[in-house]
């Protein structure tokens, strides 16, 4: 039987970065995390499970070369690391789960072996000694929390030894004894400063040089961060946005600049993308850019919270359009504007009474 390889990505710190940070936001930032991962298996690696905050691939009676091992170490880190600096750079939520994604970090141990299968509802899942072994090299004695990890089986196979340096890899010898048995293996911490991370587009602020079309102000009895979470999470816009019958957006995302979502109002769908302008002094701003609006050459909505007291916040919402044509202009100002006067008054009731309820709706 052909020796397999097995090969699992571990982000570090998700526990304490779980128990210690709000917990629906982290589990959206690992989520993200380890779709990233998924998409950088450019080795067409399987995946067995996905384990919390890590993924357990393996390559059945195959195992990579050398160089394409540690092409696959390198995209893995590249992906991961240029993924947390987008998170970082277009943040807009305050909250601990977000603004300490940046700390987290990513370990990966690469071992060999000889597999065997449980099929469970049609699913195969490699086990026996060697996935075992690979399970207990993650919990090594290693000084680090940013390292690749290649047990000395699968460095012998792939000819790989401590001589082997590279811009990215420096390779020390390591060794743990697991239940009475030594288990040798070969590991390179990473240096995330030396990845050529891709670049990417940063989000910059909206600079509106003129007046607001419209605008609305509301005093709510919520803090300002947990207003700023009802307006930005979309499980809850269709129960306080006045006509919209759904939205549509990816769950396991965290808003920030650029990411994109649509609502759905009398089968219609309006996609919009997420911006924002200069803040005023503690002020959290959260805005929104119509991206096909019929009406609109340009349309913008922004939500500006100030904090008041520890109880309350003031939320001061404006408008910002420019008409698509003469005439279409005469219909917002005849129609369309009384209708959102009318619409958007609506739906900041219902988002005092999705502030209110707002226990019961997280415990459903």
């Amino acid at each position: 039987m052909a020796k397999s390889l097995l090969f699992i990505p571990d982000i570090s710190g998700f526990t304490n970065f779980v128990q210690n940070t709000e917990v629906e936001h982290s589990q959206h930032v690992i989520a993200e995390l380890l779709e990233v991962l998924i998409a950088a298996n450019t080795q067409q690696l399987s995946l067995a499970e996905i384990e919390g905050d890590a993924l357990f691939f393996y390559k059945e009676n195959e195992v990579l070369s050398q160089e394409k091992l540690l092409a696959q170490i390198e995209t893995m880190y590249t992906a991961f690391y240029g993924h947390l600096k987008i998170m970082e750079k277009n943040r807009i939520c305050p909250c601990m789960a977000c603004s300490s994604a940046i700390n987290l970090q990513l370990k990966i141990v690469a071992h060999i072996g000889d597999l065997q299968f449980l099929k469970v509802q049609n699913n195969r899942k490699p086990f026996g000694e060697p996935v075992i072994q690979v399970h207990r090299l993650l919990k090594n004695t290693i000084d680090s929390d940013n390292y690749a990890l290649i047990s000395k089986e699968l460095a012998e196979e792939i000819d790989l030894s401590l001589s082997y340096k590279s811009s990215l890899f420096h390779f020390e010898q390591g060794n743990d004894t697991y239940d009475t048995k030594n288990i040798d293996y070969i590991f390179s911490e990473i240096d995330a400063n030396k990845l050529k991370l891709k670049p990417f587009l940063e989000e910059s602020h909206i600079v509106l040089n003129k007046a607001p079309n419209m605008v609305f102000e509301r005093v709510f009895k919520t803090t300002s961060n947990q207003l700023l979470e009802v307006i930005t999470n979309y499980k809850y816009r269709n129960l306080w946005s006045e006509g919209v019958d759904d939205i549509e957006f990816n769950i396991n995302e965290v808003t920030r600049l650029g990411t994109e979502h649509a609502c759905v109002i009398g089968g219609k769908h309006l996609n919009f993308k997420v911006v924002t302008k200069k803040n005023k002094h503690n002020e959290l701003i959260y805005g929104e850019q119509s991206i096909d609006s019929p009406l609109f050459k340009e349309l913008y909505q922004f939500f500006n919270i100030t904090t008041i007291s520890d109880t309350e916040s003031k939320l001061e919402v404006e408008f910002y359009w420019e008409p698509k044509s003469f005439v279409k202009k005469i219909m917002i100002a005849f129609f369309a504007k009384k209708l959102l006067i009318k619409n958007f008054t609506g739906s900041l009731d219902r988002l005092e009474e999705v502030i209110k309820n707002l226990k019961n709706l997280e415990t459903n």
